[in-house]
């Protein structure tokens, strides 16, 4: 009686394996076997179309205490990313809270706030490219009409990050998407609660959304911080780094690195680099979640 059940087990899980196969080779093939082949680059000299040798760790040392351009590419993203993601999580919350409202035409304006997510990045970058254009540009005409002295945006070094992150906010959709689904879950019986015992709009903002909100908040800020990190296209279509290197984000410098310059040992060491510094900055977020990051049931993370 044993055998029968035993043999069905191994069919259910032999044809399991078999269905799942081709999820199995994908992942070894396209992303761990990239992940293993980048780490064994790092350690080498090798420029496409030149012969390979190893180096071991000389181009981690040459980044790490040579390489000025490393330095820079990591100070202008980290700058980037100190500006653009609490901007574009307080401004996706809040319109997050808007959209949560019981007005009107709701479903329009969620559809209008989420359009610019769903336009290609590339689409959407040439459009702020117009915008910030200093003689003909959208944002100097309305400057010039309001009788505000009109900016070089992009094409200065001193307001081209901010002018970046400015933009970083026009594709906020997603991280509105989350915020509202977060908004949605919270429970009603709270609010009534609040109301019951005379709380006001502001006491229910602070001691009930924002506490049930933190684990959403929690996964935003990671997501957005890992995104930022990886900033390329705006660099590439709009500003190629400049001026004077003054947008030179770091995957735009590593790209450079690897497709223009042929390195391709120590543009993966700078990868590898990327990859901890985020590792990094992800565990410390983590590491404080316990302190404010609330689940429901009232406990912490």
């Amino acid at each position: 009686m044993k055998r029968p059940k035993s043999g069905m087990k191994r069919m259910e899980r032999n044809w399991g394996l078999l269905f799942a196969l081709p999820a199995i080779l994908g992942l070894m093939i396209f992303t761990i076997g990239p992940i293993a082949a980048s780490f064994i680059f790092s350690l080498t000299d090798w420029t496409i179309g030149g012969q390979m040798s190893f180096v071991g760790l000389d181009n981690y040392r040459t980044i790490l205490t040579e390489d000025d351009t490393f330095a820079k590419s990591m100070f202008v993203t980290t700058y980037y990313a100190l500006g653009s993601v609490p901007l574009g999580l307080a401004a996706a919350f809040i319109i997050a809270l808007l959209l949560n409202q019981k007005v009107k035409g709701l479903s329009v304006f969620r559809t209008i706030y989420y359009l610019p997510t769903i336009v290609p990045s590339i689409a959407n970058t040439m459009l702020w490219l117009w915008m910030f254009n200093p003689d003909f540009g959208l944002l100097n005409s309305l400057l010039e009409q309001a009788g505000l002295p009109g900016s070089k945006w992009i094409y200065d070094e001193r307001t081209a990050i901010p002018s970046l992150i400015m933009m970083s906010t026009w594709g906020i959709g997603n991280t509105v998407i989350i915020f509202l689904a977060g908004l949605q879950s919270v429970p009603a019986h709270l609010y009534e609660a609040a109301e019951v015992d005379g709380g006001h709009m502001w006491h229910k903002f602070v001691h009930i959304t924002i506490p049930s909100m933190t684990p959403t908040i929690f996964f935003n800020l990671i997501m957005s911080l890992i995104s930022t990190f990886q900033s390329f296209n705006q660099a590439y279509v709009m500003t190629l780094g400049g001026p004077n290197n003054s947008t030179l984000f770091y995957v735009f410098y590593l790209w450079r690195t690897a497709f223009t310059e042929t390195k391709i040992g120590y543009a993966s060491a700078l990868a590898w680099i990327l990859f901890f510094v985020i590792m990094v900055l992800t565990a410390l977020i983590f590491s404080t979640a316990s302190k404010w990051v609330y689940y429901e049931g009232g406990g912490r993370s």
